[in-house]
């Protein structure tokens, strides 16, 4: 068991300061309203209309594709500053479900009073689609690692992320709380439970990661880039 370390928050980060003005700049511009969820929680299902769309005050979120005999995948992660329902746009419609996975915040903005905004206010509509293009690179890079790492590397570039998108919050990095099963990391990931488990204990016989409880959700990362370079010393072996 690694010893408990204390850690300051670090320091506003670039990308902290682009989702503060961001929240600000809807909270000043556009009519909204404040939800409160906790885990479990649905902010929208698959096939509900789109009215609005909803941007993440705090907290972390999924979005779940349901296949045609009913099992879940998980399709993505969403932290802070992210926005929620971009997959309705086309049809007019959600094609997946958003759920909670701790407590937070999501602000619902009316889809037709943002687009409105959106004309008058050239910030916001250069925000709306810096907000669109960088999911859209997020989901780029999680195809490229499920089509080209190994499952051990699959799972340390997702801790890796995780640990970024914290750090960008100005989010603590040195522990973080896995509020995912290992059952849905695999399905996230396109693996088994027991090679999630595997891939877990050899990070943490290599001492890149270590558990603090029995519980094995919080994760100690004594160093992120090590995360990094296991990555790439995996993708070397394999080569």
């Amino acid at each position: 068991m690694p010893p408990k370390t204390t850690q300051n928050p670090p320091p506003r980060t670039r990308v902290g300061e682009r989702i503060d003005r961001m929240l600000a700049l809807l909270e000043q511009q556009v009519p909204m309203t404040r939800r409160v969820v906790h885990a479990g929680d649905t902010v929208y299902q698959a096939s509900d209309p789109l009215t609005c769309l909803y941007i993440i005050h705090s907290g972390l979120f999924k979005t779940v594709n349901l296949s045609p005999d009913g099992r879940e995948q998980v399709a993505g992660l969403h932290f802070k500053g992210d926005w929620l329902g971009f997959d309705g746009i086309a049809e007019n419609q959600f094609a997946c479900d958003a759920i909670a996975m701790d407590t937070g915040e999501v602000w619902a903005v009316r889809y037709d009073a943002l687009l409105a905004a959106c004309t008058t206010i050239p910030q916001l509509l250069a925000g709306f689609h810096m907000a669109m293009s960088r999911q859209i690179g997020r989901d780029r890079d999680t195809m490229l690692a499920l089509c080209t790492l190994p499952a051990d590397a699959r799972v340390a570039d997702f801790l890796r992320y995780w640990a970024d998108s914290m750090e960008q919050r100005g989010l603590r990095t040195d522990q973080i709380t896995l509020r995912m099963t290992r059952a849905e990391i695999g399905n996230y990931l396109g693996m088994k439970l027991e090679t999630v488990s595997r891939a877990l204990s050899r990070l943490e016989r290599d001492q890149v990661i270590g558990f603090t409880e029995k519980g094995r959700r919080d994760v100690h990362i004594p160093n992120v880039r090590a995360l990094s370079d296991f990555v790439q010393r995996s993708l070397a072996h394999a080569a």
